[in-house]
């Protein structure tokens, strides 16, 4: 595990929490050097003051904020310091809501809450039961280098999480992307939903960034010396999808396919939306029912006619 990179307190009413934040995430990329092509030696970044041309170490160099083009306004680290920032030192938790009220736009970067001793164990646990218990996450306030923040508290196993968030006023609005109004048939959410099933709920923890290990397979080969390897030629994609049926229907096949299951199935056989039902017209009288009503009746007439004059038998 990474060493701490804050550590401070959760403010949890009256309940003081000591933990420390360390990051939850690492990055695989891989990364590279500026390097002149000719001699391969290395390109190197110099800060050099534009005015008078002179190379400056880095306790010559101060922030500064541009007001206008031509006027900068400097920020020092004293000025940063004395800034009124009461969670330099706290996760101040601010509110509990249900999780599914939080936009996933909103989260950003992730961090582990280590306790902080003994001291922390108990009402460390006892954040982590509510939160579970309640199916709530907390929504708090804290300060990460240099400038307050949104975060929001969750449960991870037995560890509690921290997610940076973005204020509000930072998520851009995404009303001018929508495509025009379009009308989509029940069909065609039906077939939506049909691919959906033939997918699956896939298991996403073996997923691999296939991209890096091309790259590494790259590296490897030049440093030996050797050709890299030539990627397969990927085939063009096609043209604007005319018969979305058609394509849902490949697609479902596609997808049974590759799970081993009956690739005929289509989206054409799933049931349709039941309609209101409707009361059954009457059943037409065959020919054949018809000529027994008639002799059955025919033999009725004779009985009755018997009872009447015996020597009509």
């Amino acid at each position: 595990m990474p060493r701490p990179i804050w550590s401070g307190a959760i403010s949890f009413g009256l309940v003081t929490i000591p933990v420390k934040v360390v990051p939850a995430t690492e990055n695989h990329n891989i990364s590279f050097r500026q390097v002149h092509l000719e001699d391969m030696g290395r390109v190197r970044y110099r800060k050099v003051c534009e005015l008078d041309g002179k190379q400056l170490s880095d306790d010559e160099i101060t922030r500064g904020y541009e007001v206008s083009s031509d006027t900068l306004v400097p920020v020092t680290d004293e000025d940063l310091e004395g800034l009124p920032l009461p969670t330099a030192k706290v996760i101040e938790i601010v509110a509990f809501v249900p999780a599914e009220s939080i936009d996933p736009v909103r989260i950003g970067d992730s961090y582990y809450l280590e306790g902080g001793g003994e001291v922390a164990a108990k009402p460390y646990k006892l954040l982590r039961q509510a939160l579970q218990r309640s199916s709530k996450v907390a929504v708090a306030k804290f300060a990460l280098r240099g400038r307050e923040r949104l975060g929001l508290l969750r449960v991870k196993g037995n560890a509690l999480v921290l997610h940076s968030m973005h204020w509000p006023d930072e998520v851009r609005s995404p009303a001018s992307l929508a495509p025009p109004a379009v009308e989509i048939d029940d069909s065609e959410v039906d077939g939506a939903l049909a691919l959906m099933d033939a997918m699956g709920e896939a298991d996403i923890s073996h997923y691999t960034d296939h991209y890096r290990e091309a790259l590494q397979e790259v590296i490897a080969a030049k440093a030996e010396g050797k050709q890299p390897p030539v990627a397969a030629e990927e085939a063009e994609p096609g043209g604007r999808v005319v018969d979305l049926m058609a394509a849902l229907n490949a697609s479902v096949a596609q997808a049974r396919e590759a799970r081993g299951e009956d690739e005929r199935a289509t989206v054409h056989g799933m049931p349709k939306p039941k309609k209101s039902a409707k009361k059954a017209p009457a059943k037409k009288t065959t020919a054949k029912t018809t000529a027994k009503t008639t002799a059955a009746k025919k033999a009725a007439d004779k009985k009755a006619t018997a009872r009447r004059d015996p020597r009509a038998s």
